[in-house]
């Protein structure tokens, strides 16, 4: 990598001689590139963005003004460690986005997965983990050591509580203060968030059959009734639905438990 010949960078652009770029490069006015970044084939920094730290960015990615990316990280914590940030290919970074590396104390990355967008000045923290096509949308703030999977969804001025994991194909409602790992394919809504059925909307758009979402459906009415406690039910649930593979990927995320508690229903609802 290094290809300052087919790289078009504007004349008010700043580029540390040591970053490194691929093929294809754009950037564009008043543009700042640091000395460890490494920005893929194809890479447009439409005007005004700024790549510090030991970042790496994937091919086709694109830039909108003001963003902020590889920081230091906003943790009391940090003492200067070289951690790192590495951010996928196909992903959207819109107007005044921050992305920070990791820490020590996070495994020293934060990682972004492929074809993620990020809207106008949503946030993710230090040590995130971000999976593949996950839409953040304006205003959405992950704090610290967040876990996201896969076609996840979050909605406008949401706010993901440090620690949380989010599971795939979920939907966590605009505004809501999701404060418990939410369970693949569910939907949290509310302040503070609680678990409101599942992500339905999400699961046909794709391509999930009409049986496969049945059987979650039952699965998830017998996970969250109100007899005996929640890993009981896991229990019952693996006995009651033992060829479903979505089913368990519901039930191994529940039972791998983090540092926070489940996202459950509120009063009855959603189940």
């Amino acid at each position: 990598m290094n290809n300052p010949e087919t790289a078009v960078i504007h004349p008010t652009a700043l580029v540390d001689s040591g970053a490194r770029f691929g093929a294809g490069v754009r950037i564009g006015p008043f543009c700042m590139v640091g000395a460890d970044a490494e920005l893929g084939d194809g890479v447009e920094l439409v005007s005004h963005v700024v790549v510090a730290g030991r970042t790496r960015i994937g091919p086709r990615t694109r830039l909108f003004p003001f963003a902020s990316i590889g920081h230091q990280p906003q943790d009391l914590k940090y003492h200067g460690e070289p951690s790192t940030l590495v951010i996928g290919a196909d992903c959207l970074i819109r107007e005044g986005v921050t992305i920070n590396p990791g820490t020590e104390g996070g495994g020293m990355e934060t990682v972004i997965g492929d074809r993620c967008a990020f809207l106008a000045n949503s946030h993710v923290g230090h040590d995130c983990h971000v999976g593949s096509n996950v839409i953040l949308s304006n205003n959405v703030m992950l704090a610290g050591h967040v876990t996201v999977g896969d076609h996840v969804i979050i909605g406008g001025g949401a706010a993901v509580i440090q620690f949380a994991r989010v599971g795939r194909h979920s939907f966590v409602g605009g505004l809501s203060g999701l404060e418990n790992d939410l369970i693949p394919y569910g939907t949290a809504l509310g302040n503070r968030a609680y678990l409101g059925g599942l992500n339905i909307v999400g699961l046909q758009r794709r391509g999930f059959s009409r049986e496969e979402i049945h059987v979650l459906r039952r699965a998830y009415r017998l996970l969250f009734a109100d007899e005996g406690t929640l890993l009981e039910r896991v229990d019952d649930v693996a006995v009651a639905f033992p060829d479903s593979p979505l089913v368990e990927e519901v039930l191994s995320f529940i039972r791998d438990t983090g540092k926070r508690s489940i996202c459950v229903p509120k009063d009855g609802r959603g189940a």
